[in-house]
């Protein structure tokens, strides 16, 4: 019998199962027809035992073993009936494939996840490339569910209850050298001789227990010792996700409670407990979210008459720290990076944040000494543009002044290739008025990076009206290939992120003013689920950068983006944050938070206000969606996942809620208009009054995701 999805042949009494045969995508998922073809096969494979040495499953895919089930397929599920079936239809084919009474050997080359991890677990011996591309783990967990094809039962029976809790409660990956040590893989081999090495195995596929992993064995064997693991591990999520999201939990309580059931009733709970958590809200929002991702890998915006340039090698004017974090991207992405300042000082600054983040790396055991040490040579740091001809991007990141930014860029025209793309690390002056500095501006643009640059996921590309679209895509492509995620934005006041985030930040100095605790006012935003409240969100940033982004805001929007005056309070005493170790509040050495700064308190009225933490949020976060609509209506983004794409990455708005607008439609858009309305009544008119397009999405009974 042929397939169409899964090759299948018999040869020299080996059965060989491939995957992505026949298939254009990159990544093979677990499709319902890959699923069916794969449970007929299995079955075959069991009329045939006797006539079989062992199976070999393995793919055609170059970087692809099995990348999972496919998330279209689970989004799809309405009920939890639905999702309890779904799981255990696949839990009955990886049965079978643990079932047969012959060797079976998982060829591993590739993307690993979920599914396909589960799979090559149903067999009796995992081999896998020493290819950097292979990576094996159990992600389910990022979309609010849990692996429910037999993951959790068989998992810990390969690499041990405390590993396999860490894996499948962080969704975290091992590359081949990680998953040998930790005794997931059986050996690894040269992707070109896996499957001709796979038959050496099929007659020895009991791995020798070391002594050392014998002990280990018995000791978390022990019902006792399994709960303190448990215990331990409950402890790290709540501590990590402050209980905001169900599926660890819910991981949690199906490996304890199935510690001593069989195979069986364990899988009928975990069956169960994925039913349950895919059709539920959070899941919902966390898949929105994968989707969204997806959506944007791959840049759909104008296309120009020309090509659009590649950029490999790059150039920072400005070190310090933004240009040091700049200049690592670069180096990280074989760049061989120019970092240009007026002075040494600068540029000494700007290798040692470079140096910083490469270390981190080193640290965490993802670089080697030796590659620090080349990737740091590879960034020069000079005083003069030498070199400047050979570079394909330049990423200016100096002091945020438009004259001054101007002028630099009108001198570094002259210094580079007429091909050579041009952009402003601008956190919120116009991008429109700095091109014209340029003789050619169609080669300009913004990029906008978050700080600090190795943690922030999130680039915003700014347009402006002569941009080319050969340079937008340009940007966009490298972006991408910078592993970051890119949002194409128009220019206006703020951008995208930080015209949103300026309500965020306005209204807790209001808050303040008003005598509500700063306590108060950042508890409540953490237990809305933010990463963290807005006065040590401002702190992070800046006061200062803060009070002059909020001045440029408030110049181009009006009085609905109006601050307090608590800020310039702040800056006249030199509490400025982080960097000067005061702000709000205030920090070690090390940038920890040690308390709040009486000192920056005692500016403030006397916190006497009790407010409930519900109000606290109304009052922080509907601005905040007011001003989201209003980016909409000027077409600054062009739809909604723009804009929580954007908010997710740039500031941390919490994943599990999909995103600000996500959330809005999920609240009710009449709602959030009534409680506008109240606020604008109560509070003040500029800041709430509903802007045009909420009033119309109530008249026409529709949410932001149906625009």
């Amino acid at each position: 019998m042929s397939y169409k999805r899964i090759s299948f042949e018999i040869k020299d009494k080996v059965a060989f199962v491939g995957f992505g045969h026949n298939d254009s995508k990159a990544m093979t998922v677990l499709d319902e027809e890959t699923l069916t073809e794969l449970r007929d096969i299995v079955e075959e494979i069991h009329t045939k035992t006797s006539e079989l040495d062992g199976v070999i499953f393995h793919s055609h895919k170059e970087r692809c073993f099995l990348a999972g089930a496919d998330i279209t397929l689970i989004s799809s599920m309405q009920t939890e009936s639905d999702g309890q079936a779904g799981a255990e239809a696949g839990q009955k084919i990886f049965n079978r494939i643990e079932d047969l009474k012959i060797p079976t050997v998982a060829c591993v080359h590739g993307v690993c996840l979920g599914g396909g991890l589960e799979l090559s677990l149903s067999c009796k011996t995992i081999l896998i490339s020493d290819d950097k591309a292979t990576a094996l783990g159990l992600p389910e967990v990022k979309l609010g569910i849990i692996p429910g094809f037999g993951g959790t039962y068989r998992l810990p029976k390969k690499v041990g209850l405390p590993t396999a809790l860490d894996m499948i409660l962080t969704g975290k990956t091992l590359n081949s050298r990680k998953a040998k040590k930790l005794g997931l893989a059986r050996e690894v081999f040269p992707k070109e001789r896996l499957i001709e090495q796979a038959p050496k195995f099929f007659k020895d596929n009991d791995k020798k227990s070391s002594f050392k992993d014998s002990i280990e064995d018995l000791v978390t064997d022990n019902v006792l010792t399994k709960k303190v693991i448990f215990q331990k591990a409950r402890e790290s999520v709540l501590k990590k996700t402050k209980g905001f999201y169900q599926a660890p939990l819910k991981i949690l309580d199906v490996m304890e409670a199935g510690v001593l059931k069989g195979r069986s009733s364990y899988l009928q709970s975990e069956s169960q407990a994925f039913g349950e958590l895919c059709v539920g809200e959070q899941s919902k929002n966390l898949q929105h979210i994968y989707f969204m991702t997806e959506k944007v890998k791959k840049y759909s915006g104008p296309k120009g008459e020309g090509k659009a340039p590649k950029l490999e090698r790059g150039a920072c004017l400005g070190a310090g720290t933004m240009g040091g974090g700049i200049a690592w991207l670069m180096a990280k992405n074989n760049m061989f990076p120019i970092m240009k300042d007026i002075n040494y000082d600068g540029i000494e600054l700007g290798l040692k944040q470079a140096s910083k983040n490469f270390s981190g790396a080193v640290k965490r055991k993802r670089m080697s000494k030796d590659d620090f040490e080349r990737k740091m040579r590879s960034i020069s740091g000079q005083t003069d543009y030498r070199g400047f001809k050979r570079v394909d991007l330049v990423i200016e990141a100096i002091v945020e002044n438009m004259d001054i930014k101007k002028s630099v860029f009108s001198e570094v025209e002259k210094e580079v290739k007429p091909e050579t793309i041009l952009t402003s690390n601008t956190s919120s002056l116009s991008i429109q008025e700095m091109s014209t500095a340029l003789e050619d501006s169609s080669r300009f643009a913004g990029l906008h990076f978050f700080n600090p640059v190795h943690l922030m996921p999130l680039v915003e590309i700014i347009t402006h009206d002569n941009v080319s679209p050969e340079t937008v895509e340009a940007l966009y492509n490298w972006v991408l290939k910078s592993k970051k995620t890119p949002v194409v934005v128009k220019d206006g006041p703020g951008f995208l992120v930080n015209r949103i985030l300026m309500p965020f930040m306005n209204e807790a100095g209001f808050l303040l003013e008003e005598g509500v605790s700063m306590k108060d006012i950042d508890d409540a935003c953490l237990n809305f689920g933010m990463p963290m409240g807005p006065c040590r969100l401002l702190d992070e940033v800046g006061v200062d950068v803060g009070q002059k982004v909020a001045k440029i805001i408030h110049d181009g929007l009006g009085d609905r983006a109006k601050a307090s005056t608590l800020s310039g309070k702040l800056v006249e005493k030199g509490f400025l944050g982080k960097k000067t170790s005061k702000g709000f509040y205030i920090y070690d050495e090390k940038g920890k938070v040690v308390g709040p700064n009486e000192e920056a308190l005692a500016l403030f009225p006397k916190a006497t206000k009790k407010m409930s933490e519900v109000e606290i949020q109304k009052r922080v976060f509907l601005p905040m969606i007011n001003e989201a609509a209003t980016v909409l209506e000027d077409k600054i983004v062009d739809n909604a996942s723009d804009v929580d794409l954007g908010l997710i990455f740039g500031i941390g708005f919490p994943p599990f809620r999909g995103g600000l607008l996500k959330y809005a439609d999920s609240e009710g858009i009449e709602r959030i208009h009534d409680e506008l309305v109240k606020h604008a009544e109560s509070v003040d008119a500029d800041r709430y009054t509903p802007c045009e397009l909420i009033k119309t999405l109530v008249k026409d009974k529709k949410k932001f995701y149906e625009l």
